[in-house]
């Protein structure tokens, strides 16, 4: 069995509301086996719970165990060394892509316009909070 790259995504978007409606940046994952399985998904959570750690990719992961599967993310970020990455943009947020292809990784951008405008009006609206995330000092 093939599993759906837009079916995926919507799943990563799904979590990645559900970050958004707690309050936190919204960015969400799903790890899916190779045979189509949800093996695990989740949401950042690093507003929520005051942690630097907790990435969408990393709660997915920890509901996932290690098993062969595709990550799915809403956009670029965080990534371990999984054979297959799907991402919903990348053009908010370019992360490593080029990187990870040129160690042995498939990644796949389906340019989901909802994937987008979720994290576009996120900056908009707070600013602060996504650059801390991505790694921008405030500039008080």
């Amino acid at each position: 069995m093939t599993f759906d790259d837009k079916l995926g995504i919507q799943i990563a978007l799904e979590e990645a509301k559900k970050g958004y409606s707690e309050g936190g940046i919204p960015i969400g994952s799903c790890l899916i086996h190779k045979d189509g399985r949800v093996l695990g998904r989740g949401h950042n959570m690093r507003i929520q719970k005051s942690s630097p750690t907790l990435h969408a990719e990393i709660s997915a992961l920890e509901n996932a165990g290690r098993l062969p599967a595709t990550v799915y993310a809403d956009c670029s970020a965080l990534l371990f060394k999984i054979p297959r990455i799907v991402l919903g943009e990348n053009e908010t947020f370019l992360g490593g892509e080029s990187y990870l292809e040129q160690n042995g990784v498939e990644v796949v951008n389906v340019h989901d316009d909802e994937c987008k405008e979720l994290l576009q009006k996120f900056i908009k609206e707070r600013p602060s909070d996504w650059n801390e995330d991505i790694g921008v000092p405030d500039e008080k």
